[in-house]
């Protein structure tokens, strides 16, 4: 092989596309192996590898049925609905509506990702998302110090993380309260965090780092009810 194929082989290997990074997330979101959703839909193990690492464009009936083996729509695995804001669907046969404790609370809001900053300015209410992560149990996001954000310093603000899952119409919120600090990381362990710390996907100058420390915590999920099977 010269070295532009294997090049150009190492290159498509590095980016599995679309739709194998959907399939790949939503297998993991589901906590299913490889094996466990070649089975349910009826394709070999190997080529789902395959779909999730290499860009490619199965038959239609393929993800008709890897759509199925994941509880979501074909539509959504290609991303037919990235242009349109989500929960445009209906809701569950059997709807339930849960409060979450205050661990559960956490363990979502651990993993980091995004979530909207609420806040009142001269201006009005003011509704904002930022790539945040947890530290010590608090929230912490950066913005730029001319930013419309960079006024939340020293204000009481609300930050809202939310995931939905709209094949199956559930999903969860957590609502954050405290007062916006400014964090100032010792430098002693800057280098070990540093590679931790939320890259906002605006991009741009970000210098200020604003800290949540809660003083409220709450959430709630919505669940769909199964019927009981006859007994």
């Amino acid at each position: 092989m010269s070295a532009a194929a294997h090049e150009h082989e190492h290159a498509t290997r590095a980016d599995p596309g679309d739709l194998g990074r959907r399939l790949a997330l939503r297998r993991e979101q589901l906590g299913l192996s490889r094996a466990d959703v070649a089975a349910r839909a009826g394709i070999a193990e190997g080529y789902l590898e395959y779909l999730e690492t290499t860009p490619a464009s199965p038959a239609t009936g393929t993800v008709l049925a890897l759509a199925a083996a994941l509880g979501t729509t074909a539509a959504d695995l290609l991303g037919g609905g990235l242009g349109v804001p989500p929960g445009g669907g209906g809701a569950a046969a059997r709807p339930q509506l849960r409060h979450l404790g205050p661990w559960e609370c956490w363990a979502r809001l651990a993993p980091g990702g995004v979530g909207r900053v609420a806040l009142t300015t001269p201006q009005g209410p003011l509704v904002l998302p930022v790539n945040y992560r947890v530290l010590d149990g608090t929230l912490l996001f950066r913005t730029g110090a001319d930013g419309p954000l960079a006024a939340a310093l020293g204000q009481r603000i609300a930050v809202e993380v939310d995931r939905i899952d709209e094949a199956l119409s559930t999903g969860w919120s957590v609502l954050v309260r405290g007062t916006a600090s400014r964090f100032d990381e010792p430098a002693a362990e800057a280098g070990p965090r540093r590679r931790h710390d939320p890259e906002p996907w605006a991009g741009g100058v970000r210098e200020l780092w604003l800290q949540v420390r809660p003083t409220a915590v709450t959430g709630r999920a919505i669940t769909a009810d199964t019927p009981s099977e006859p007994g």
